[in-house]
Protein backbone atom coordinates (compact mmCIF):
# COMPACT_ATOMS: atom_id res chain seq x y z
CA UNK A 1 0.00 0.00 0.00
CA UNK A 2 2.57 2.37 0.72
CA UNK A 3 5.02 1.80 -2.49
CA UNK A 4 2.07 2.70 -4.21
CA UNK A 5 0.67 5.30 -2.22
CA UNK A 6 3.99 7.36 -1.65
CA UNK A 7 5.19 7.37 -5.22
CA UNK A 8 3.96 9.12 -8.40
CA UNK A 9 1.30 7.79 -10.92
CA UNK A 10 3.20 8.41 -13.64
CA UNK A 11 6.54 7.03 -12.76
CA UNK A 12 4.81 3.62 -11.68
CA UNK A 13 3.16 3.98 -15.48
CA UNK A 14 6.82 4.33 -16.94
CA UNK A 15 7.58 1.32 -14.80
CA UNK A 16 4.98 -1.25 -15.49
CA UNK A 17 4.92 -0.18 -19.49
CA UNK A 18 9.09 0.36 -20.18
CA UNK A 19 10.89 -1.51 -17.05
CA UNK A 20 9.01 -4.66 -16.36
CA UNK A 21 10.30 -6.11 -19.97
CA UNK A 22 13.86 -6.33 -18.49
CA UNK A 23 12.52 -8.17 -16.30
CA UNK A 24 10.70 -10.34 -18.80
CA UNK A 25 6.82 -8.91 -18.10
CA UNK A 26 5.71 -7.70 -21.29
CA UNK A 27 2.31 -5.54 -20.91
CA UNK A 28 0.32 -4.00 -23.64
CA UNK A 29 -0.65 -0.66 -23.03
CA UNK A 30 -3.45 -1.17 -21.80
CA UNK A 31 -2.84 -3.73 -19.58
CA UNK A 32 0.09 -1.81 -18.29
CA UNK A 33 -2.45 1.46 -17.72
CA UNK A 34 -5.20 -0.68 -16.02
CA UNK A 35 -2.29 -2.63 -13.74
CA UNK A 36 -1.24 0.78 -12.87
CA UNK A 37 -4.33 2.23 -12.40
CA UNK A 38 -5.65 0.14 -9.91
CA UNK A 39 -3.00 -0.63 -8.17
CA UNK A 40 -2.08 3.19 -7.42
CA UNK A 41 -5.68 4.05 -7.09
CA UNK A 42 -6.50 1.17 -4.92
CA UNK A 43 -4.02 1.85 -2.66
CA UNK A 44 -6.06 4.85 -1.80
CA UNK A 45 -9.33 3.19 -1.78
CA UNK A 46 -8.54 0.38 0.90
CA UNK A 47 -7.63 2.97 3.03
CA UNK A 48 -10.87 4.64 3.06
CA UNK A 49 -12.37 1.57 3.63
CA UNK A 50 -10.00 0.52 6.57
CA UNK A 51 -10.27 4.22 8.45
CA UNK A 52 -14.11 4.11 7.81
CA UNK A 53 -14.62 0.37 9.61
CA UNK A 54 -12.09 1.90 12.41
CA UNK A 55 -14.25 4.84 12.36
CA UNK A 56 -17.70 3.18 13.41
CA UNK A 57 -17.47 3.59 17.63
CA UNK A 58 -16.48 0.15 19.41
CA UNK A 59 -19.73 0.60 21.41
CA UNK A 60 -21.29 0.11 18.28
CA UNK A 61 -19.80 -3.69 17.89
CA UNK A 62 -20.58 -4.14 21.83
CA UNK A 63 -24.06 -3.04 21.35
CA UNK A 64 -24.38 -5.78 18.57
CA UNK A 65 -23.00 -8.55 21.26
CA UNK A 66 -25.42 -7.44 24.05
CA UNK A 67 -27.82 -8.88 21.36
CA UNK A 68 -26.54 -11.80 20.63
CA UNK A 69 -25.35 -11.34 17.11
CA UNK A 70 -22.45 -13.49 15.47
CA UNK A 71 -19.32 -11.58 14.07
CA UNK A 72 -20.89 -11.74 11.10
CA UNK A 73 -24.19 -10.28 11.52
CA UNK A 74 -22.23 -7.46 13.36
CA UNK A 75 -20.26 -6.51 10.16
CA UNK A 76 -23.11 -6.92 7.66
CA UNK A 77 -25.73 -5.20 9.46
CA UNK A 78 -24.22 -2.76 12.29
CA UNK A 79 -20.60 -2.06 10.92
CA UNK A 80 -20.47 -1.67 7.21
CA UNK A 81 -23.80 -0.43 6.54
CA UNK A 82 -22.18 2.80 8.94
CA UNK A 83 -18.61 2.58 7.40
CA UNK A 84 -20.26 2.74 3.90
CA UNK A 85 -21.96 6.55 4.22
CA UNK A 86 -18.36 7.55 5.41
CA UNK A 87 -16.89 5.68 2.53
CA UNK A 88 -19.24 7.53 -0.20
CA UNK A 89 -17.64 11.02 -0.55
CA UNK A 90 -13.54 10.24 -0.48
CA UNK A 91 -14.93 7.40 -3.14
CA UNK A 92 -16.10 9.89 -5.19
CA UNK A 93 -13.13 11.88 -4.68
CA UNK A 94 -10.61 9.16 -5.74
CA UNK A 95 -13.20 8.10 -8.74
CA UNK A 96 -13.07 11.13 -10.12
CA UNK A 97 -8.77 11.72 -9.41
CA UNK A 98 -8.58 8.21 -11.19
CA UNK A 99 -10.70 9.36 -13.99
CA UNK A 100 -8.36 12.82 -14.82
CA UNK A 101 -5.39 10.23 -13.76
CA UNK A 102 -6.02 8.56 -16.85
CA UNK A 103 -5.01 11.15 -18.69
CA UNK A 104 -1.26 10.02 -18.18
CA UNK A 105 -1.53 6.74 -19.65
CA UNK A 106 -1.51 8.87 -23.17
CA UNK A 107 2.32 9.24 -21.90
CA UNK A 108 2.56 4.88 -22.54
CA UNK A 109 0.82 5.09 -25.99
CA UNK A 110 -2.80 4.53 -25.19
CA UNK A 111 -5.12 6.50 -27.36
CA UNK A 112 -7.21 8.74 -24.79
CA UNK A 113 -8.67 11.84 -24.62
CA UNK A 114 -5.75 13.45 -23.91
CA UNK A 115 -3.70 11.61 -26.64
CA UNK A 116 -6.47 12.65 -29.20
CA UNK A 117 -6.23 16.26 -28.08
CA UNK A 118 -2.38 16.39 -28.72
CA UNK A 119 -2.70 14.77 -31.90
CA UNK A 120 -5.74 17.15 -32.48
CA UNK A 121 -3.18 20.20 -31.35
CA UNK A 122 -0.32 18.95 -33.63
CA UNK A 123 -2.42 19.14 -37.18
CA UNK A 124 -4.66 22.27 -36.38
CA UNK A 125 -1.83 23.86 -33.87
CA UNK A 126 -4.63 25.23 -31.76
CA UNK A 127 -3.06 24.63 -29.13
CA UNK A 128 -5.68 26.75 -26.49
CA UNK A 129 -8.72 25.87 -28.36
CA UNK A 130 -7.81 22.26 -28.05
CA UNK A 131 -7.11 22.26 -24.39
CA UNK A 132 -9.56 24.04 -23.06
CA UNK A 133 -12.06 21.29 -25.38
CA UNK A 134 -10.05 18.95 -23.47
CA UNK A 135 -10.44 20.20 -20.19
CA UNK A 136 -14.48 20.79 -20.53
CA UNK A 137 -14.65 17.26 -21.70
CA UNK A 138 -13.06 16.58 -18.56
CA UNK A 139 -15.17 18.22 -16.48
CA UNK A 140 -18.57 16.97 -18.32
CA UNK A 141 -17.67 13.48 -17.94
CA UNK A 142 -16.72 13.94 -14.06
CA UNK A 143 -19.80 15.94 -13.17
CA UNK A 144 -22.41 13.10 -13.59
CA UNK A 145 -20.12 10.98 -11.07
CA UNK A 146 -20.24 13.92 -9.00
CA UNK A 147 -23.90 14.11 -8.71
CA UNK A 148 -24.45 10.89 -8.37
CA UNK A 149 -22.58 10.41 -5.32
CA UNK A 150 -24.21 13.37 -4.01
CA UNK A 151 -27.28 11.84 -4.92
CA UNK A 152 -26.46 8.03 -3.35
CA UNK A 153 -25.36 10.26 -0.18
CA UNK A 154 -28.83 11.85 0.22
CA UNK A 155 -30.40 8.68 -0.54
CA UNK A 156 -28.80 6.50 1.65
CA UNK A 157 -28.82 9.23 4.49
CA UNK A 158 -32.19 10.06 4.62
CA UNK A 159 -34.19 8.54 7.88
CA UNK A 160 -30.61 7.92 9.70
CA UNK A 161 -30.46 11.71 11.51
Amino acid sequence: MEFFRGTSLLVQLFWAYFVLPFFGIELTAMQAGVLTLGLHYGAYASEIVRSSILAIPKGQTEAGISLNMTRVQIIQRIILPQAFLRMLPPFGNTFIEMLKGTSLVSLITLSDLMFQGVMIRSTTLRTTETFALVLLLYFIIAIPFTLGVRWLERTLVRGRA
